[in-house]
């Protein structure tokens, strides 16, 4: 007599999904100026002059505006990083992040 063994493998499916996605909304404000927001945009979030200026005039007129839409650990360090910016010239800047 002959011992045979089977070995019995379990497949089993890994589901992949893509990280979540995370707003960044800058705020407004009555004492952070128009070119401070517009230098923030430019290099932090690398916008053009352009869409730099359009979306500081939707902050100013709508009272906020997404500036930048990224996964949540980036999207945490840009506003930290714009925050400590704009207090080391005195303004009240507020950003918050939202999930999408």
């Amino acid at each position: 007599m002959t011992d045979t063994s089977v070995a019995v493998r379990k497949k089993s499916k890994l589901k992949i999904t893509e990280p979540k996605k995370w707003k960044v909304i800058m705020l407004n404000d009555d004492f952070t100026t128009m070119e401070f927001v517009v230098y923030a945009l430019t290099t932090i979030f690398k916008h053009d002059e352009e869409s730099a200026h359009k979306v500081m005039v939707q902050i100013h007129t709508e009272g906020s505006a997404v500036v930048g839409i990224y996964s949540f650990e980036i999207a945490e360090s840009k506003c930290v990083e714009t925050t400590t910016l704009a207090r080391s010239q005195g303004f009240p800047l507020q950003l918050k992040v939202v999930q999408e």
